[in-house]
């Protein structure tokens, strides 16, 4: 018999930022990135967001890039010790309403598996802080000695979250018209496509202009919009996007 699994994105859906944000923060804190880094090239990405002038995914692809290029030649024991520091402290930060479908999904008996853009050494700390089955991110690949070699294989587009799905699918023997998923950007728009029960949480606008324009998904999807201490449900045909 089939099984039911509930996918969850990290970034902006569990966790209320960007994991790889506070890792950053800890590399500059441990002198990997040097300060001027963040100045010069992160926070002039991460202000114009700040101030509803820019992308947040130019802000989150900046500290990416620069944590690609920082991490050769470092232990990869050295960053899972920051991840795990990072939980640690930052773990509890979520919100509210996935954290609540989180516990649903497992009282129902459902698997929960994580699918997420961050590195994997922080998608492994969050997956086993939530007890989820499973998990997926983006893989900073090592050499033999245990040090990163600059390579990656990415989780964070659409394609390679659906074709890690695919492989759930029949590792489980899940059905996904029958599975779940959750996510808030445009890189989680495949889990959403490939599953019968989708909600995305806080999306962004590129998100809610891509579900209103495919019939299929907009008519199977929930919105949900988290603010303070209030979790709003939106209908997905009445959301306008001002210019």
């Amino acid at each position: 018999m089939s099984q039911i699994a509930a996918f969850f994105d990290i970034d902006g859906t569990i966790y209320r930022e960007g994991l790889i944000t506070e890792v950053f923060k800890k590399l500059v804190t441990h002198e990997i990135i040097e300060a001027d880094r963040w100045r010069d090239e992160v926070q002039p990405a991460y202000s114009a967001w700040d101030r509803r002038q820019g992308d947040y995914d130019d802000y989150l692809q900046k500290m990416v890039a620069i944590f690609k290029e920082v991490s050769v030649g470092i232990s990869s024991e050295h960053i899972t010790l920051i991840a795990d520091r990072v939980i640690q402290q930052k773990g509890e930060r979520v919100y509210q309403f996935t954290r609540d479908e989180i516990r649903r999904h497992k009282k129902l008996g459902h698997k929960i598996i994580a699918i997420s853009g961050s590195p994997d050494a922080l998608v492994k700390k969050m997956a086993e802080k939530y007890e989820f089955d499973d998990w997926r991110g983006t893989i900073y690949q090592v050499d033999q000695r245990g040090y990163y070699t600059g390579e990656v294989i990415p989780m964070w587009d659409a394609e390679s979250k659906r074709k890690a799905i695919h492989q759930l699918a029949e590792q489980y023997d899940l059905d996904l018209e029958a599975c779940y998923s959750y996510g808030d950007t445009n890189g989680d728009f495949a889990m959403f496509d490939e599953t019968g029960h989708p909600t995305c949480i806080n999306p962004t606008r590129e998100l809610i202009h891509r579900i209103q324009m495919t019939e299929n998904i907009r008519q199977k999807i929930q919105v949900v919009v988290e603010r303070k201490d209030v979790i709003y449900h939106l209908d997905i045909n009445h959301i306008r996007l001002d210019q």
